[in-house]
């Protein structure tokens, strides 16, 4: 069934254009005018990118992003999701004019002169694109929210591959039209990624609920991965060449480090149907893939879940094939994708290696007396000792099948020998002990 559209929403499409269209050549325009008459501009450039051809015909498909900059805006359903693609798409043009201006690049290659039509549009282009506004590129940058956006739309075939076929030739046409070096690519991508985390199409905004952290955990757990993020920033930028690759893994760092110190488990941004975000997902590749290769280690010898009681399973997120075991899934990791298929689902996201607030555990342990009832229940984290283990004990707790802290945790350590409890878990689980 097709989503109906809100009424009204071409003509605020139109007004967001009227905005967005003027402030791109002017901005664009004048960060170009102003560079070109400084003298401190740089240059980054890779050997082997002498080698990169020039295709003058795919100055056609760089020269689509226009098109499809007003296209795009046909497509959103709803006004949060038409007014958040703008935002993305005007945050992008600021960050990426403040590169230029901060960051001064200049293009190195010289083009040869080109004839016929193909010729023409590089010089309609030359006429307004000086080769100065390299990294990161907004091309780039503009292209990874349209092509999200036509992404999230277009679902019919073959129409959905024509989509991601001629955007992908977007992106290789900055290269073969000799326009940016490759240094701008992998940036400008940064800068498009960031801004869809900025602004989702659906839900809440990363910041919307964001408070500084109050628990101590949290604080030196933050300033841990703010220093990973740092050494690895420092030695991309001391080595340089290949190891500028590591400010992929620096970006992911100090987004997760910003996550425990001010945005909490929604920096994360893990839907209800337990998937991260796109750009939340590619953002923190790096830390994801740490993590999943942790719980792994950790999990490999035991990767079973064990019953507590009552048909109350404590364990790690589930893969599709383990999932088929139950009926529902509590899942209070924030970091781990479920991405099995499961009828039942509920995802309380929760910060690894801290303990969930006591109405977090309390929601927790309601969502599993209620969907305990469908069948078989998982109750999961990254690795099923710890976060889900202290959900369970409140289970257990607010239900009465156990009277203390004490019997509860003694209760799952016999079904789970390794669940670990820190006094942080203990002291929530007191206060809902006294509550109940």
């Amino acid at each position: 069934m097709t989503a109906r559209r809100e009424p009204r929403l071409i003509r605020r499409g139109v007004l967001w254009l009227l905005l967005l269209g003027p402030l791109f050549f002017i901005s664009y325009g004048l960060s170009n005018t102003y560079t070109a008459t400084r003298s401190d501009v740089g240059t980054l450039v890779f050997d082997w990118e002498s080698q990169l051809p020039l295709w003058p015909w795919t100055i056609i498909p760089y020269w689509s992003i226009d098109l499809l900059y007003g296209l795009a805006f046909l497509l959103p359903l709803t006004r949060r999701e038409m007014d958040r693609h703008a935002l993305a798409l005007l945050t992008a043009q600021c960050v990426c004019v403040m590169g230029f201006l901060l960051w001064p690049l200049r293009f190195t290659f010289d083009r040869p002169a080109l004839d016929g039509g193909f010729g023409w549009m590089f010089d309609v282009l030359m006429g307004f694109d000086k080769p100065f506004n390299q990294a990161p590129s907004l091309h780039i940058a503009l292209l990874v929210i349209i092509w999200t956006m036509f992404a999230r739309h277009v679902h019919a075939q073959p129409w959905r591959w024509l989509v991601h076929g001629w955007m992908a030739l977007i992106g290789v046409s900055v290269l073969t039209t000799w326009q940016h070096h490759f240094i701008d690519v992998p940036s400008g991508a940064l800068v498009g990624l960031l801004c869809l985390w900025l602004w989702p199409a659906h839900g809440a905004l990363p910041w919307q609920q964001a408070a500084l952290a109050r628990d101590s955990r949290r604080w030196r757990l933050a300033a841990a991965y703010g220093l990973g993020a740092g050494l690895c920033a420092a030695l991309a930028l001391t080595v340089g060449g290949l190891a500028l690759c590591l400010l992929w893994p620096a970006v992911s760092l100090l987004l997760v480090a910003l996550n425990y110190a001010w945005l909490g488990a929604a920096g994360f941004q893990k839907g209800a149907d337990g998937r991260l975000s796109m750009a939340a997902t590619l953002l923190l590749a790096p830390y994801l893939a740490a993590a999943a290769l942790n719980a792994w280690c950790w999990t490999h010898k035991r990767p079973q879940a064990d019953e507590v009681c009552a048909g109350v399973f404590l364990g790690r997120v589930p893969s599709t094939q383990d999932a088929a075991a139950f009926a529902a899934v509590v899942d209070l990791s924030a970091e781990r994708p479920c991405t099995a298929r499961i009828a039942h689902y509920r995802s309380l996201p929760s910060l690894d290696l801290v303990a969930p607030d006591r109405a977090a555990l309390a929601q927790a342990a309601a969502e599993i007396e209620t969907l305990r009832h469908h069948g078989p229940l998982l109750v999961c984290c990254a690795l099923g000792y710890s976060r889900s283990a202290s959900a369970v004990a409140a289970w257990l707790l607010l239900t009465g099948r156990s009277a203390t802290v004490a019997q509860a945790e003694a209760l799952i350590r016999h079904a789970r020998p390794g669940m670990v409890l820190h006094d942080g878990h203990r002291r929530v689980l007191g206060a809902l002990e006294q509550q109940r």
